[in-house]
């Protein structure tokens, strides 16, 4: 089904696997070598067209557009504003697809809309209003161009299907672009994705992406890098079903991605009026990869990736051959993942020897595309969801799919089911929409099921599950009135009904300043809009305090801040800062507090063991060794401990957080992505690794950890840096903060994006 190779290979004129060039050279008659080869991979030719550094091992990328959503464009906007933007120089479009429903937190979710909407106009922006779109369907609909870059502020920005080259980063990744400054990172590794074969009836692009997922997360394999899709499968896929795989890689903690484009690509430009953007694009005759996965899609089948992680995947046919065995080893896994917050079990589920499932959801910028929702309307035409726990609700990805979902039939099939057809909104995937009740099982065609995706919340004693599963299989399951079934066991004539796009719709309805900004346009301000507050510089010396220790074999961001009804604040710092690990370690944001009295107090000039009495058998000790340590010359801050930080959103905030609650750094033993990361770095984090493993660290949580001479250190880019277990004496470590560009060192140096460019 799935096949990884061992090391790098060569693809001859796109469809020829060669291992090595002497077999290129058997085959073709040409002398290559794999950094001659490399150059002709689709990501490469588009990234050199995007570098601005003149030097492709070291990338300075400037993205032809821009797009964020509700929940992170107030604070992008806002830092950028604090570091002297005056316009949008590219196009960014502000949709608002997250915090539509307006529902919590009195006026400030429609108060953060109308600051993006006197922004877009301010500044020369597009605004897209509540449930026109989902902001990935926005971009392919009318952003996406072949050969073209764009950069998102949310972790599923991938428009590789449509021949876009599209990264998901932290906001101030946009900052940096609104203030036109560059992306600058190493050159990325390319993986290809070959595809061969043709997906049997009844298999959807989410089966294909959770095998996809399923083979290559836990080991890392495109970690970082760039996933190419190639091979004899690729034209034998619908547009919609491509886009419902490139949209899912994301998962795999890749870069990004790009596919070869063709006549199915070049029509989806023509429907949507904008057939001057369709490019095609190919590999060279004799391209390099870093390696390959193999997909032979006509031996996928039906997938479920069970809670609580996209990579946790079975066919849908073993976990109900299995059942008993499968959701035991669910239940092992919770306890990781949950770590004893409640009691967890699947047990109930399981009726006459079948999986019950209590909700289905076809939603967002996965499962809302057009031939998703009209596959799931064939399945259910005629039949009926019962009247028992099972619910159904599906959200077209945009009203121009669902004004056709609407004019052929499909809404009518689905509503005379008893399905609840919704308009476009992300909620299902983040936690703020459809919650199901405690212990209840929801399976969902959209792209996270990471613990409280579902909207539980542990602390609270509440705990739902969510199970990713595609369109297809979750209406076969509907029609089964709620017992798991694989779409390929129902017997359905598929219309494949042709999509027609209205433009009109967004016409009349979005706002397009066709870049034209007007400076003369006052922003509103809502009462829940806040300036980010004054951070410190690096300072010559810390003194970090564990303040929380994560053993989790990977910590996502939503663990770190969660996602849902903390959505409404994050348009202020503060306020969203009270929820920091909240649904991990409750205890961690007052143990932050506690410490950044001291660094509040040297701010003011005043000695930091007055604010914090317990510093001052810290620093005695300290003394002993370097008896100069005093307020003019030291930081105190916090840090958190976690084995690999970072997976899942792209959303700064995970970060951000910790640092207006006083962090200073991360220790981990490596961290998940390379964008949490980043939104590290440009809130003046130190990334540091250890070496040490996490069953046996040198420190603990409580202790105390003194780092002599970092600002020299980072000045010098001196990779190990050497620390302190503060004790009865002090026990030496060492800390890595692993390679950074000169700007990065910068911006650390200064202490977080906003002071570099203000300054």
């Amino acid at each position: 089904m799935v096949k990884l190779y061992d090391g790098g290979v060569y693809l001859v004129n796109g469809r020829e696997i060669v291992k090595d060039a002497a077999g290129v050279k058997a085959k073709t008659g040409q002398e290559t070598t794999p950094e001659l080869a490399a150059k002709e991979t689709m990501a490469y030719r588009i990234l050199e067209k995007h570098n601005t550094s003149g030097n492709m091992d070291r990338l300075q990328i400037k993205f032809d557009k821009l797009t964020s959503h509700d929940i992170t464009f107030v604070g992008i906007i806002q830092t950028a504003r604090a570091s002297g933007l005056e316009r949008f120089p590219i196009p960014y479009v502000l949709t608002n697809c997250h915090n539509s429903l307006c529902a919590v937190g009195g006026t400030i979710n429609e108060d953060d809309h109308m600051f993006g909407l006197t922004c877009a106009k301010k500044y020369g922006g597009v605004y897209v209003p509540p449930h026109q779109a989902v902001i990935h369907q926005y971009a392919r609909e009318m952003l996406a161009g072949g050969g073209k870059m764009i950069l998102g502020s949310d972790s599923h920005t991938r428009y590789g299907a449509l021949g876009t080259m599209a990264i998901g980063e932290g906001g101030p990744e946009l900052v940096k672009q609104l203030l036109n400054k560059t992306y600058d990172i190493q050159r990325p590794g390319v993986v290809a994705i070959y595809l061969d074969g043709e997906p049997m009836k009844g298999v959807g692009p989410q089966d294909v992406a959770l095998a996809i997922i399923g083979a290559t997360f836990g080991n890392g394999y495109v970690n970082n890098k760039v996933m190419e899709f190639v091979g004899p499968g690729v034209p034998k896929l619908s547009a919609d079903f491509r886009i419902g795989i490139d949209v899912m890689t994301t998962e795999t903690t890749c870069l990004s991605s790009i596919w070869e484009t063709d006549e199915r690509i070049r029509e989806f430009y023509e429907i949507h009026g904008r057939a001057e953007d369709y490019k095609e694009l190919n590999p060279g005759a004799v391209a390099y990869y870093d390696g390959l996965v193999y997909v032979n899609l006509s031996e996928i089948k039906p997938m479920i990736a069970m809670p609580f992680h996209p990579s946790n995947v079975y066919t849908i046919d073993e976990v109900n051959e299995n059942l008993q065995d499968v959701l035991h080893d669910v239940e092992k896994k919770a306890l990781v993942s949950l770590d004893g917050a409640v009691d967890y079990s699947l047990q109930s589920k399981i009726r006459d020897g079948k999986l019950y499932v209590d909700q289905g959801i076809i939603a967002g910028c996965a499962g809302g595309g057009f031939e998703n929702i009209c596959a799931a309307a064939d399945i259910i035409r005629g039949r009926y969801i019962g009247a028992d726990e099972f619910t159904f609700s599906v959200y077209p990805a945009s009203t121009p799919i669902y004004m056709e979902l609407v004019k052929n039939g499909a809404v009518a099939d689905l509503t005379a089911a008893g399905t609840i057809v919704k308009t476009a909104f992300c909620g299902p995937c983040f936690g703020a929409g459809d919650t199901p009740a405690n212990h209840a099982f929801s399976i969902r065609h959209s792209t996270r099921n990471f613990p409280n995706r579902e909207g539980s919340k542990l602390q609270s004693g509440q705990i739902a599950s969510v199970a990713l599963m595609d369109a297809r299989s979750i209406a076969a399951t509907a029609a089964n009135k709620g017992f798991l079934t694989p779409a390929t066991a129902m017997d359905v004539e598929y219309t494949g009904k042709k999509y027609h796009f209205d433009s009109n719709i967004y016409a009349n309805r979005v706002f397009d300043s066709r870049g034209v900004a007007d400076a003369f346009v006052e922003i509103k301000f809502g009462p829940n809009i806040k300036d980010w507050p004054t951070m410190p510089a690096l300072p010559e010396n810390l003194i970090l305090k564990v303040v929380s220790e994560i053993h989790d074999p990977v910590t996502t961001t939503d663990e770190l801040i969660p996602s849902g009804e903390t959505s409404s604040y994050r348009s202020n710092p503060l306020g969203l800062a009270e929820f920091a690990l909240s649904r991990k370690d409750p205890a961690y944001v007052g143990r932050a507090k506690e410490v950044q009295a001291a660094q509040k107090a040297i701010e003011a000039e005043q000695c930091p063991v007055e604010a914090l009495e317990e510093l001052k058998p810290v620093m005695n000790a300290i003394h002993e060794q370097y008896p100069n340590l005093d307020r003019t010359n030291v930081g105190v801050g916090s840090t958190v401990f976690a084995v690999k930080p970072g997976d899942g959103s792209a959303r700064e905030q995970a970060a951000s957080c910790q640092k207006v609650l006083g962090g200073w750094a991360n220790i981990a033993n490596e961290y998940a992505t390379r964008r949490y990361r980043s939104n590290l770095i440009n809130w003046g984090m130190l990334p540091f690794v250890t070496d040490a493993a996490h069953e046996a660290l040198p420190f603990k949580n409580g202790d105390y950890i003194f780092v002599p001479k970092i600002r020299k250190s980072v000045e010098e880019k001196q990779a190990v840096i050497k620390a302190y277990v503060v004790g009865d004496g002090l026990k030496e470590i060492e800390l890595k903060l692993g390679d950074m560009t000169d700007n990065e060192r910068e911006i650390i140096l200064k202490g977080c994006l906003i002071n570099y460019y203000r300054e």
